[in-house]
């Protein structure tokens, strides 16, 4: 289902834990890192469609979570050619997303990446909520920066952690993983957790694993491009 421009439109959901984290899932049988997203079926608006992916990609039902906000607009990024089915070159340009922001009021327990046959991710982590766009596919980095920056005037503030200033965001987002404070690298639990280390105390869903460690190979993104359009 295209609009008249050649996108399909499309929901993104980014879901916050009760520190402001951030559910960051790998791509299966890939090392790409992306926040849930997919497409809108005919006669479905865009709410949901949200919970119907978030669902589908996380097992996480309407009572498991809070809608805090959502983007204003569609938010569109293009799809370059060589990664588009030959057959849908001159009609399929991109995606157009509206962007949900959740809070997850449930447990990590709730979560599970086999909720369905056809699985979208493998393994999954609470990650900052200024995500590093190095490891996203290049293409979607635009959208990604455009919906966490709209989206977060409405993150909740957890122990002054969250730090919305543009010269801090602009910083992650660019530069890969936020560098911590020396106060911060202690041997707490949210030092442990948010690091992947040992000891960190977090639940996983069935069939995940955790990577503490994603890398930036995209070729499995570029083969399953085609399931979100």
């Amino acid at each position: 289902m295209l609009d008249r421009d050649g996108f399909r439109p499309n929901v993104g959901i980014i879901l916050l834990n009760q520190r402001s984290q951030v559910f960051w899932g790998k791509r299966i049988r890939t090392h790409s890192w992306q926040f849930p997203q997919g497409g809108i079926d005919r006669g479905e608006n865009p709410e949901q469609a949200m919970f119907r992916e978030l669902h589908e990609e996380v097992g996480l039902m309407p009572q498991h979570v809070q809608v805090l906000a959502r983007t204003r607009d569609w938010l569109r990024y293009e799809v370059p050619d060589r990664f588009i089915r030959r057959d849908a070159r001159g009609h399929y340009k991109g995606q157009k997303q509206i962007w949900f922001l959740l809070q997850l009021v449930g447990h990590d327990w709730d979560l599970n990446l086999r909720a369905t046959d056809h699985p979208e991710f493998d393994a999954w982590r609470w990650n900052d909520y200024w995500v590093p766009l190095d490891v996203v596919v290049e293409f979607k980095r635009g959208v990604y920066e455009m919906a966490l920056t709209e989206l977060s005037r409405f993150v909740p503030r957890v122990d002054n952690r969250f730090d919305a200033r543009p010269d801090h965001r602009n910083r992650y987002l660019r530069g890969g993983m936020r560098q911590r404070d020396p106060g911060e690298a202690g041997t707490s639990e949210q030092s442990l957790h948010s690091a992947g280390l040992p000891g960190a105390s977090f639940e996983l869903p069935p069939g995940a694993t955790f990577e503490p460690d994603p890398q930036t190979s995209f070729a499995g993104v570029f083969r399953n491009e085609k399931h979100d359009h």
